[in-house]
């Protein structure tokens, strides 16, 4: 009975340590989904570059009053994408924000050149 407490005990462990798996360092500072822009910036510095997106993007069609066919096209969330280039020891990650939220966080090839993250 001591044996699975004591192994229940550790797999409880690991998970709460696997959530920080899911998590962007960039230094000493640690950002994780849920976060805000400014949380970011502030822990992470600027971003080597910045892109907007739209995710879910719709596309329908119309005629006009001339019987002219028309595509609509809307987008059906705006992302902003994040881009750090950890230079030629790391990666590029991509951090992707949602209403001003981190939402994601992938990574977009190896760096090159200097590190351009805080503390690497």
């Amino acid at each position: 009975m001591k044996i699975i407490n004591i192994g229940f005990l550790c797999f409880i462990i690991l998970l709460f340590f696997a959530v920080e798996c899911f998590a962007f360092r960039c230094g000493s500072g640690l950002v994780s989904s849920g976060d805000t822009k400014t949380r970011v910036l502030v822990t992470c510095g600027k971003p080597t570059s910045r892109e907007n997106s739209c995710a879910n993007r719709r596309v329908s069609t119309t005629t006009d009053k001339n019987g002219k066919i028309k595509k609509i096209k809307k987008c059906g969330n705006k992302v902003e994408i994040w881009h750090y280039n950890c230079g030629d020891e790391d990666f590029i990650y991509a951090l992707t924000f949602e209403n001003g939220k981190l939402t994601n966080e992938t990574t977009d090839g190896r760096g090159k050149g200097k590190s351009a993250c805080r503390g690497k």
